[in-house]
């Protein structure tokens, strides 16, 4: 969706995002920029990674789009913010941060969040991601995303968070899942109702991890499809695939992102999709960053899966 055919309409609440049709006005210096209601279809991506940078600007490659992680351009200058404005000129990006700390008791960081919205001026990205967690308290950052106890005072306090972010970025920001390795005797219901609690409260959308869930559903015995069968489809705009491994004693599957996609996850993707429709699909890799045609290659595998039964590629 072009920003420059659509005509702004101002809005000081994120209240009205999905009932207008989404222009919306940045509230603090009144830039305008476009909110679509409905999901941006825009198939199949990949996160950039600086490795693949120069290959990327050279071939470009049959991608659809591509997921920044929005820290590493939070910068004043530098190659990181040169390769991003070049690839951009080519290709439609989301945003995807790990720093917003939306359950930490902290205040929310002022600072982290106008040089986010900064940076989603430069970008005008489709979307924009963060993680359902906290990464910090008292100011001091544990470099993790950790886990929340699934309690009505939970989702208040994180809905809360997540509406202050939404009114201060001028948009909508989707949540990510969490695989998870610990559970809270406090915890008062699943962790799907928790997800859905807190995006109808704050009216947000969500991204979800496939991996992430079947992580957790391994760790914690409860079947991954009561995950995708109970938060609200509607609001999910990205799902994320990536690789797993096991922790040494074998008790544990751990969320590595360092891996291929493993069978297990290829196969409940297929059944999400099959089963709730297509979602704009990317694969995830942070470590042991492999060739750029290793990573195209599973985002094939990705496309043959979404395929409707039957249907030939």
């Amino acid at each position: 969706m072009s920003i420059s055919n659509m005509s702004p309409v101002r809005t000081h609440t994120h209240c009205l995002y999905r009932a207008i049709s989404a222009k919306v006005c940045l509230t603090h210096d009144l830039k305008c920029i476009s909110m679509p209601t409905t999901r941006p279809e825009l198939g199949f991506g990949l996160g950039l990674r600086p490795t693949h940078y120069q290959q990327v600007l050279e071939q470009l490659p049959a991608v659809d789009w591509f997921e920044v992680i929005s820290e590493n351009y939070m910068v004043p200058g530098g190659k990181p913010l040169y390769y991003l404005d070049k690839i951009r000129e080519h290709y439609p990006m989301v945003m995807h941060g790990v720093s917003m700390s939306l359950g930490s008791s902290d205040p929310l960081n002022r600072e982290y969040l106008n040089a986010l919205k900064q940076l989603i001026e430069r970008v005008q990205p489709q979307w924009v991601s963060d993680h359902l967690c906290w990464t910090g308290v008292d100011a001091h950052n544990a470099h993790d995303l950790l886990p929340l106890p699934y309690t009505n005072s939970t989702v208040k306090h994180v809905a809360d968070r997540i509406s202050q972010v939404q009114d201060i970025l001028g948009r909508q920001i989707l949540l990510e899942n969490l695989s998870s390795y610990v559970t809270f005797e406090e915890s008062e219901m699943t962790e799907w109702d928790f997800i859905t609690s807190i995006a109808e409260r704050a009216d947000c959308l969500l991204l979800l991890d496939v991996n992430n869930v079947y992580v957790s559903a391994c760790n914690h015995n409860y079947a991954a499809h009561d995950f995708f069968n109970g938060v609200p489809m509607d609001r999910v705009w990205q799902i994320h695939l990536a690789g797993h491994t096991q922790s040494a004693d074998g008790s544990l599957l751990i969320d590595t992102h360092d891996q291929p996609v493993g069978d297990p996850v290829w196969s409940l993707y297929q059944d999400v999709i099959q089963q709730h429709g297509f979602v704009n699909t990317m694969i995830e890799r942070d470590g042991n960053i492999p060739p750029f045609d290793e990573l195209f290659a599973e985002l094939e595998t990705a496309r043959l899966l979404a395929l409707p039964d039957g249907a030939v590629a």
